[in-house]
């Protein structure tokens, strides 16, 4: 049975584009301000955003239960494979009393925890962000923070605000691909195009970072670092992008970022009086974290060696499992393809959202062996072993650990699943082509377009299959560069990975923070907006003024 989409199903645009976004407003609402649970709002936004699909989109009732279906599936593998093996892993290294020792080994490069924040958060994140992407580097990041003492508030929305700027370029470049195969445009002129508009965000998201950390005084009395941070980072995510490609940016500008920090905190350290006014545990419960951990004053170097090895290990397997050659191996002896019923194919996606009526696919790839989850899972295991634990401890940890993560894996999955319920009915669509509709300034909305796919799907790569195309007809209709605006819909898209409801779950459940997902939302949703505003604003000058606009392919 095939179905057309319709975008403008009740005859009136604006009301149409209002009925659209109805799921959001009850989604994020539910969040921010009803404070309900994330599973709670979850599940009422999966029911508004069906009802929208098949009371008003005309989306046939068996099509869209499959869509869910297979949204929630997603949700579980890869994503909620990942979440729930990551915390397997802090699990591991809590209960062997090793953060507090990692704690220690940190704060011997620095003890000022802006550095401490500015090396976890942004250096240290990017590289997951570079070699897996997916929830990974928020997970990990958010779970280093809370082992340094860090509050879940600030542990998990400084994490969602660090990963940003790397995130066009994660999965090793996987956005960009996507956004190739979509668009049809030179892969490495995207490349380059998103490496002339991310740089100037690589470096002001470090200072934007500490600033909501520890105010503007606090950022003042560290922007050497700060900048040393950022500059290293976006000079190296420039030379890659353009000169290479968009597979490996994020992991050589991430291994720059902390080689470069480091190096110059060998030389330097702030000397104000800052303390932080909120956002760390107390003295005393830092002190009672260590002793209940087991921790030492002065830990010797075996014992700081021993507690880095797991995220050694961590770092190196997630790489590995990343390789495009190893990802193929893997799929090719593994991967099971599995037609979604009553929905592959049976979907046509409708000019001017593509170019001429497209079949949407639908297929379910159960990669249970070159998921980054897996991959992390092996890790976890290596790790364990090397800690000393047997399997039959290592089993009642992961028992353990699934019961901590079950309610946010329901939610993962109900967040998924009105994503690609948005995605099939056509809701989304609709809310894109309000956007296309500014005209000249659609180079400032094509790039909210970007922001607004990331928040509603959780991938700047899901934003980048759904709206690419559209973003490359409707620049080809208004005189605009194509690769601008569809490099512009994956940097605008990164902006909005700190508010979609997939991250903020993620973080929550890797700070044990489940339960205040709107606490969450409200901390960064601001952040959010007037950083995508700002890379709007870029794109604006890069399309009609000088000199910003010689930067721009295929003006």
């Amino acid at each position: 049975m095939n179905w057309t989409q319709i975008y403008d199903p009740l005859g009136n645009s604006v009301l149409s584009t209002i009925c659209a976004a109805l799921p959001i407003v009850v989604l994020l609402g539910g969040l921010a301000f009803g404070h309900l649970k994330a599973h709670v709002a979850a599940l009422w936004g999966l029911a508004s955003a069906m009802a929208v699909a098949i009371g008003l989109f005309g989306m046939p009732v068996t099509l869209a239960v499959a869509t869910a279906g297979y949204g929630a599936a997603y949700g579980l593998l890869p994503i909620g494979w990942i979440v729930l093996n990551v915390i397997f892993l802090y699990q591991l290294t809590s209960d062997a009393g090793l953060f507090a020792t990692l704690r220690h080994s940190i704060t011997a490069v620095t003890r000022d925890r802006r550095l401490q924040l500015l090396l976890v958060a942004f250096s240290f994140g990017a590289f997951f962000e570079g070699a897996s992407g997916f929830g990974t580097p928020v997970a990990i990041t958010g779970a280093l923070l809370i082992g340094l003492g860090f509050t879940p508030l600030a542990a998990s929305g400084l994490s969602l605000i660090a990963n940003t700027a790397p995130v066009a370029f994660g999965a090793l470049g996987t956005p960009i691909i996507a956004l190739q195969g979509v668009t049809q445009l030179d892969l490495f002129d995207l490349s380059a195009m998103v490496g002339r508009q991310l740089p100037f965000f690589s470096v002001l998201v470090p200072f934007w970072l500490v600033w909501a950390f520890a105010g503007r005084r606090g950022m003042v009395g560290v922007w050497p670092a700060v900048l040393v941070a950022g500059t290293s980072f976006a000079t190296v995510q420039f030379v890659v992008s353009n000169y290479h490609g968009p597979w490996l940016v994020d992991i050589v500008a991430a291994i720059a970022s902390i080689g470069a920090v480091v190096l110059f905190l060998r030389f330097w350290q702030p000397r104000d009086s800052w303390t932080p006014k909120w956002g760390v545990a107390t003295a005393e419960e830092n002190a009672a974290s260590a002793n209940k951990a087991g921790a030492v004053t002065a830990p010797l170097r075996a014992d700081v060696i021993r507690a880095w090895v797991p995220w050694l290990i961590l770092s190196v397997v997630v790489f590995i499992w990343g390789v495009p050659q190893v990802r193929a191996w893997l799929d090719g002896i593994s991967v099971i393809r599995i037609p979604v019923p009553e929905l592959h194919l049976n979907v046509l996606r409708m000019p001017p959202v593509v170019a001429a009526p497209t079949p949407e696919p639908a297929i379910f790839n159960i990669n249970w062996l070159s998921a980054t989850g897996t991959g992390i899972f092996v890790a976890a295991m290596i790790a364990g072993l090397v800690m000393g634990r047997s399997l039959g401890e290592m089993a009642a940890t992961y028992g353990r650990t699934l019961r901590l993560v079950s309610t946010s894996l329901l939610t993962i999955s109900a967040m998924m699943a009105i994503g690609y319920t948005t995605r099939y009915s056509g809701i989304d669509a609709t809310l894109g082509l309000a956007f296309a509709g500014t005209g000249m300034l659609y180079p400032f909305f094509g790039t909210m377009l970007g922001w607004l796919g990331v928040a509603l799907t959780g991938s700047d790569t899901s934003s980048n299959v759904l709206f690419g195309s559209l973003q490359r007809i409707t620049a080809e209709q208004l005189g605009l560069s194509p690769v601008l605006m569809a490099a512009a819909n994956s940097s605008g898209g990164v902006m909005g990975k700190m508010i979609d409801a997939q991250s903020i779950v993620v973080a929550s459940t890797a700070t044990r923070f489940y339960g205040h997902e709107g606490e969450i939302l409200r901390f960064v949703f601001w952040h959010s907006v007037v950083l995508a505003c700002l890379v709007g604003v870029l794109v604006f000058l890069q399309a009609y003024v000088d000199p910003f606009s010689r930067m721009t392919i295929g003006n």
